[in-house]
């Protein structure tokens, strides 16, 4: 028999789009005060539209959040089930005269995705036992019935809504490749055992955060992205610092820049340009 895989399976939905930018201030001071208003109503009548989106169909909504700090002053994150989609998205933003005034900062291409430690350990397992080689059409198709069968299983969570929490926090992730530590190297077994650790101390927390991971390998810089949503910005600090002790990130994780924002909406625009929260 062939070397059972070390990559696990993975089940992918709604494709992630997150825009940070910096609004121009001076620029915008300089405009006469109709031309604002025009440009104003024209911005929240297009992203009212894309906020609002179409449960459980196409598109995704589209959520507006007034950013914290010097990294940017506004996010938009947009989820969408093609990549089409979601280009469509980034045009409709492009296409409003409000981004004359709006640079961008940093933007993050991803797809949630679930990964599948645990099954696919009892799947590799299952069909070794029968003596179906790796990668060959039987090992194929027991794998694609896997996860047929899973994500069928999984719709809600592979292709969510965005939580109408408060705060969002989002931050890039990757798994170390160094010289002495290499996730990739690591069997398994092992991989299994750390993910499943580090999943119990998220599920302690489930009652007051709503986490989304997609990965962005292929798409990105980083390998993944992690949006948490909660009404109370403190659980993304106990979260995230109990998890550091955890081993997983201790030895093998690798964190970007943080970006934590406000949830306002498209009806709100015209105060938050002006400075003032809704």
């Amino acid at each position: 028999m062939a070397e059972t895989p070390a990559v696990p399976l993975t089940m992918e939905g709604s494709y992630v789009l997150h825009q940070m930018f910096r609004f121009e201030r001076s620029a915008w001071r300089q405009q006469e005060a109709f031309h604002c208003d025009r440009i104003v109503q024209h911005a929240a009548e297009t992203l009212g539209a894309m906020e609002v989106g179409t449960k459980g169909g196409n598109p995704k909504p589209t959520a507006i959040y007034s950013m914290i700090g010097h990294k940017g002053d506004l996010m938009l994150v947009h989820f969408r089930d093609t990549l089409e989609d979601l280009h469509r998205a980034e045009l409709a933003i492009e296409n409003m005269e409000l981004t004359d005034f709006l640079e961008p900062t940093h933007s993050f291409l991803s797809v949630v995705e679930l990964g599948l430690y645990e099954s696919s350990a009892k799947t590799y397992g299952a069909l070794s036992e029968k003596g179906i080689e790796p990668h060959t059409p039987a090992w194929d198709a027991g794998i694609n019935e896997v996860l047929t069968r899973q994500s069928a299983a999984m719709a809600p969570r592979l292709h969510p809504e965005i939580p109408p929490t408060k705060y969002i926090c989002f931050y890039p992730m990757d798994r170390q490749r160094g010289e002495v530590k290499n996730w990739y190297q690591v069997p398994m077994a092992d991989r299994q055992r750390m993910m499943h650790e580090h999943g119990l101390i998220g599920r302690r927390y489930a009652d007051c955060v709503k986490q989304i991971i997609s990965g962005s390998i292929g798409f990105d810089d980083w390998e993944w992205g992690v949006d948490l949503f909660a009404d109370d910005p403190l659980v993304f600090k106990k979260l995230i610092y109990e998890m550091r002790f955890d081993e997983v990130s201790a030895v093998y994780a690798h964190f970007g820049q943080f970006y934590v924002g406000l949830r306002v909406h498209a009806k709100d625009l015209r105060q938050l340009l002006a400075g003032e929260l809704p």
